[in-house]
């Protein structure tokens, strides 16, 4: 029987970097914007990233993407069920 191999998704070049913010850091994000949590773009707790750092539904991620143009391109997502 093989082996399973483990390994961290974040080592593939393709995949932004995912960070679970605080409840307070969460709430700072949302007041900056002046928002509420479910305006934000939604991400499955099922993804893959999402799974890897342990976020659960109700939380706020912080996606840091490399861009070409920008340099560095911050998105939020808010993890729903999924």
């Amino acid at each position: 029987m093989p082996k399973a191999v483990k390994f961290s998704i974040f080592d593939h070049e393709l995949v932004p970097q995912h960070i679970l913010l605080s409840r307070e850091e969460a709430e700072e994000v949302l007041k900056t914007y002046r928002i509420k949590p479910y305006q934000l773009p939604y991400i499955k707790e099922s993804d893959p990233a999402v799974r890897a750092i342990g976020a659960k539904p109700g939380d706020v991620v912080k996606i840091v993407r490399k861009s070409p143009t920008a340099g560095i391109a911050i998105a939020y997502r808010y993890v729903v069920e999924g």
